[in-house]
């Protein structure tokens, strides 16, 4: 019976164990679905659900909101001239940049390629969300030293404020698309 019991604990143990083993891998699992590989950042899952419960959220309580959407001009160059290395490093740097612009409670995630967007909690006046664009326009532009290389980059960010531009995450997303591309046609014009 001694032998029973011992075999028991042991087998209790090991369950336990196996237990523990696949919870962390879950929460790692978790955390890579909702996780973009290369940057850290929240990836477009987890952007698009995070705006869905802001957008619930906002509706019930009437708080502001802005969605800022970003993109890296001419980055496709970057990769062809210094190769994905660079680009994979100039990604990194962007992603850095960006959560060094906004505060603790705003969301910064890479939708995909070169592009990003923010979205801004408690935007009380359209002016807010503006100063924040400026400021990630100016944290960006500063050369950065990658690979070996001397780059400088150009943001195209355009804005949507909740609930001027939809009442929707997809109107707003869609708007603030809209106004990047607006701007990356006015700067290339330029």
């Amino acid at each position: 019976e001694q032998a029973l019991t011992e075999s028991n604990l042991r087998l209790e143990r090991k369950v336990a164990e196996r237990t523990a083993e696949l919870a962390k891998v879950n929460a790692e699992l978790l955390q890579q679905t909702r996780r973009d590989a290369l940057t850290g950042l929240a990836n477009r899952h987890a952007a698009n659900q995070r705006l869905r419960e802001e957008f619930l959220r906002m509706q019930r309580s009437h708080i502001p909101y802005a969605v800022l959407m970003m993109d890296i001009d001419f980055f496709k160059q970057v990769n062809d001239s210094y190769g994905h290395g660079v680009g994979d490093l100039l990604l990194q740097a962007v992603a850095s940049r960006l959560k060094g612009c906004v505060r603790e409670s705003d969301t910064v995630a890479r939708m995909g390629g070169d592009e990003f967007v923010v979205l801004l909690e408690k935007v009380h006046e359209e002016e807010d969300g503006r100063r924040v664009a400026e400021k990630i326009r100016q944290a960006l532009s500063q050369p950065l030293h990658l690979g070996g290389h001397l780059l400088t980059i150009v943001p195209s960010i355009g804005l949507a404020f909740y609930p001027q531009h939809g009442d929707e995450d997809t109107q707003l997303f869609k708007h603030a698309d809209d106004a990047m591309y607006a701007e990356k046609r006015r700067q290339q014009a330029l």
